[in-house]
């Protein structure tokens, strides 16, 4: 009795699903990507951890401390340059 081989099922294949490669003109692309770039928005929008409104007002009054004190180094290096200028201008005229 000779062994019966079983024969392999039948392997399926895959059909290609032919899609449309044909890109839309400009025009009529518009209104899809307004649509998609308004739903992730919206998506993105509802990840955003929003402040209290203590730590705004905390967080505001650093950003006005720190502007402050860069305004008065500024001015602090550029008084000392005017004056280092001027300086040079008695000295040399």
């Amino acid at each position: 009795m000779a062994e019966e081989k079983k024969a392999a099922p039948a392997k399926e294949t895959k059909v290609a699903v032919k899609r449309n490669t044909e890109k839309l003109v400009w025009y009529r692309r518009w209104p899809q990507v307004i649509k998609k770039w308004f739903r992730d928005m919206k998506s993105e929008l509802k990840k955003v951890v929003w402040p209290t409104p203590k730590q705004t007002a905390k967080n505001t009054l650093v950003a006005l401390v720190v502007i402050a004190v860069c305004a008065v180094v500024l001015w602090g290096f550029d008084s000392a340059a005017q004056a280092t200028v001027k300086a040079l201008i008695n000295i040399f005229a």
